[in-house]
């Protein structure tokens, strides 16, 4: 009997202390998973933390690529700075819920007193739920608007000009939103994730009969897959050839791991003011190649204005090109 009594209470603090050995293994690793000084409340509210504040598991791979996003957004904003802009001004088009741009103000413009984030989404619900939640974590400096693409280029809400336009995993057409509202806010950068993209593998699919007879490239999208999968890289091929011909220098890398997500796709634009005539001729070439004129002139309007003003510029057969007083060409 004395045994019986003295095992239990040994079994019971062995017990206690392999419980308080994995509650610390789980607080670990919310601190190796987490930034220092982040709003606990704010990953709460995002289901990055649980409410007991342990780790979300599914929200980790998500958490990943966010934070190696911000990795680039916040090179692009320090280099603002030291350039002397202080009232940064950064919109995240397509914004969902909003979870970039909360993460965004989390961690580097609630350490500053000027800037503001701009969230553009059509859904008025979610525009609600992050008005809401930024007044409860005080992020004052916070927008949060319900418009359209068209509505966003000429709102009175918006400035004139904004410093960043961001846009992750913007589904289809939406990260194209997102260029044309950079370019009509003279965006000095854009950092872009695309996600599912449809139409251009729609376009494929209407003129496939056509284009099997014609050349055998067409067996690259023969398949249905290889349809999604060949109109997706032509989508984001005339996205930087676009973004080129507007005056911007374009990197493209991957976002994280693939084996994190397979939308993995990050381009890099930064505005340099040199617009290149031969991406907007290789955007038609390229339409002449895959049946998408009619595309080319809806999404991508500006193409036409570079090269009629570049051949309205041209000089005369024989005569040698005018030299801007700034030497480039």
């Amino acid at each position: 009997m004395n045994d019986t009594r003295t095992v239990r209470p040994r079994g019971q603090e062995r017990a206690r202390h392999a419980a308080a050995g994995k509650a610390e293994a789980r607080q670990e690793q919310v601190r190796q998973a987490l930034r220092p000084g982040q709003s606990i409340e704010l990953l709460k509210e995002l289901h990055i933390l649980t409410r007991e504040g342990e780790l979300n598991q599914d929200s980790r791979r998500k958490l990943k690529q966010v934070y190696h996003l911000y990795g680039f957004i916040e090179k692009i904003l320090q280099d603002l700075e030291a350039g002397g802009r202080q009232e940064v001004t950064l919109a995240d088009h397509g914004a969902g819920k909003s979870y970039l741009g909360f993460i965004v103000y989390d961690l580097y413009f609630s350490q500053r007193t000027g800037g503001t984030i701009y969230g553009i989404e059509t859904r008025r619900e979610l525009v609600e739920r992050s008005q809401e939640l930024a007044r409860r974590l005080g992020f004052e400096r916070m927008a949060f608007l319900p418009l359209t693409v068209q509505e966003s280029e000429h709102s009175a809400e918006l400035p004139e000009q904004i410093d960043v336009v961001t846009a992750l995993h913007a589904c289809d057409t939406a990260t194209d939103d997102a260029i044309a509202f950079g370019l009509a806010k003279h965006a000095r950068d854009m950092v872009l994730v695309p996600c599912c993209q449809a139409e251009v593998a729609s376009c494929l699919r209407q003129g496939k009969a056509l284009q099997l007879a014609r050349t055998p490239l067409a067996e690259l999208w023969r398949h249905p897959l290889h349809t999604r999968e060949i109109g997706s890289q032509i989508t984001n091929v005339l996205r930087c050839l676009y973004l080129e011909s507007q005056g911007y220098s374009v990197t493209v890398t991957e976002l994280v791991g693939w084996e994190h997500s397979l939308k993995n796709e990050l381009i890099l634009a930064h505005y340099t003011g040199h617009r290149k005539r031969s991406a907007a001729e290789r955007m038609q070439a390229i339409a002449e190649e895959f049946g998408l004129h009619e595309l080319l002139a809806r999404r991508y309007p500006r193409v036409a204005e570079v090269l009629a003003a570049d051949a309205a510029s041209a000089p005369e057969p024989g005569l040698p090109p005018q030299v801007p007083e700034d030497g480039r060409i």
